[in-house]
């Protein structure tokens, strides 16, 4: 069973990379994203897809900090915002959606 699931989160996060765009990152150092996504950037791509049950996620922007990253994601393809806060060790909290769903 452990087999199992870790194959299946393997390819998930597989299919996640090729979804992953950066922009406003700003990290440690403030340089320019590298394009491999942090590790709590990862975290929040996948709580996020797990959240909304939707693989079509976008890093859209992230805002390092020592507490906690603050992730920015699109989902699907009109790229509904979500917020997620990722920490170093893999874990996530507060993840939410910032549309107005009153408006869509």
């Amino acid at each position: 069973m452990k087999q199992l699931i870790a194959t299946a989160t393997a390819a998930a996060l597989s299919l996640l990379a090729g979804c992953v765009e950066s922009t406003g990152d700003t990290r440690p150092g403030g340089g320019a994203a590298t394009g491999t996504p942090s590790r709590a950037e990862q975290a929040c791509l996948r709580d996020v897809t797990r959240t909304t049950n939707n693989a079509n996620v976008t890093l859209l922007s992230s805002s390092y900090s020592e507490a906690g990253t603050q992730v920015v994601i699109g989902v699907g393809p009109q790229r509904a915002r979500w917020r997620c806060i990722g920490y170093k060790d893999g874990s996530t909290a507060d993840i939410m959606s910032l549309t107005d769903e009153g408006r869509l």
